[in-house]
């Protein structure tokens, strides 16, 4: 009986890579291929160029592959690579505007409609500006701090503050739209 193995390490996948397994390659992309496509839909509107930003990416991946050096997780490199060809393409197709603020209220945080359609969700992200979309995603999905935001930005953290602070804003009104809309019905 011959055993298959279902899945094997990311490391051992990578080497194979390094090698020139062209299969490994395949491998490595059809493991993470989702994820990173929605990576990227969270910064882009189109699906279409967010698959173009996504193949890039692991273009990008696959071309400096040597430099992953195995000290934290594969797919958290990989995620930092798409978040960046993302924030290329916005500043490649369109101006990003940031309004520079020297002040910044704290936003208040969304809680009382926990099971918001994910879908819905992402369509309201969708209709905010880029420079809001930008920084919120950044922020709240991706988990970075305002400075480091500011830097990848070119930016202060004022700004970056403020951005997430009007997105904030902007998406509570949105859902607030929602809601009404819904309690009429």
């Amino acid at each position: 009986m011959k055993i298959i193995r279902l899945h094997t390490s990311d490391e051992a996948v990578i080497k194979k890579v390094l090698q020139g397994d062209s299969r490994a390659e395949k491998q490595l992309y059809d493991r993470y291929a989702a994820k990173m496509l929605g990576v990227c839909r969270m910064y882009i509107k189109d699906m279409h160029y967010a698959e173009d930003v996504m193949i890039q990416g692991f273009t990008r991946a696959l071309d400096n592959l040597g430099r992953f050096r195995f000290e934290g997780s594969f797919e958290g490199w990989l995620r930092r690579i798409m978040v960046r060809e993302s924030i290329d393409f916005l500043r490649q197709r369109t101006q990003l505007y940031f309004e520079d603020v020297t002040e910044v209220e704290v936003a208040p945080v969304i809680t009382d409609n926990q099971d918001m359609d994910a879908e819905l969700l992402q369509l309201l992200i969708d209709k905010l500006p880029e420079g809001y979309r930008t920084v919120l995603v950044m922020f709240a999905v991706e988990g970075y701090s305002h400075k480091e935001i500011a830097e990848m930005l070119n930016i202060s953290e004022n700004t970056s503050k403020s951005q997430l602070f009007k997105a904030r804003k902007q998406l509570q009104e949105q859902l607030e739209k929602v809601r009404r809309i819904e309690n009429e019905r």
